[in-house]
């Protein structure tokens, strides 16, 4: 479950934009947060409005961040929980626990949430496809660090750990990505 944060004296960021850049590559993406412009990674295929399971694209819309897992604890306003080694996240569309979290090990197919490359070492769940889950609609669409190069992702919005590190202590408690 994940911790609850502690109140805090100034509201925080409530809306994160993201867009592609103009005249980049499909996962070219910018990321507007209040008066920080910052450069991020998007999925492959770039933003569709017909998300599909494996299609590399993010989905476009208002999703609000849910709650965080983080490998070390930082000043954050919104519920976050620990990263453990045996974290997965479900991503087989033929499984009832489609796009929710598991615990290894499991025969499901799925992503795990403690990887070595430390793109997961803070997770943002973004309330994709959760209520209601439509199975083969994505899954596992996650707000992450990403490479330093900024490669695409596999549908998730993703900032460079600097980048991270200096939005997250922003962050209100109903914040939202407002993606497209």
């Amino acid at each position: 479950m994940p911790h609850r944060a502690k109140r805090a004296k100034s509201a925080g960021l409530r809306l994160l934009r993201v867009a592609r850049r103009i005249g980049g590559s499909p996962h070219d993406g910018r990321l507007i947060a209040g008066s920080l412009l910052l450069p991020c990674a998007l999925g492959r295929a770039g933003i569709t409005r017909n998300k599909r399971e494996g299609d590399g694209a993010t989905p476009a819309g208002r999703w609000p961040l849910l709650y965080f897992y983080l490998r070390a604890p930082i000043s954050l306003r919104l519920p976050w929980r620990r990263t453990r080694p045996r974290d997965l996240w479900c991503d087989d569309p033929r499984s009832f626990l489609y796009n929710k979290p598991l615990c290894a090990p499991s025969r499901l197919g799925h992503e795990e949430m403690w990887r070595q490359d430390g793109l997961y070492d803070a997770v943002g769940v973004m309330g994709y496809n959760l209520r209601p889950r439509r199975r083969g609609r994505g899954s596992a669409i996650f707000f992450h660090i990403a490479a330093e190069d900024l490669s695409p992702t596999a549908g998730c919005v993703a900032l460079r750990a600097r980048d991270m590190r200096r939005l997250l202590p922003r962050l209100g408690r109903r914040v939202a990505l407002l993606i497209g």
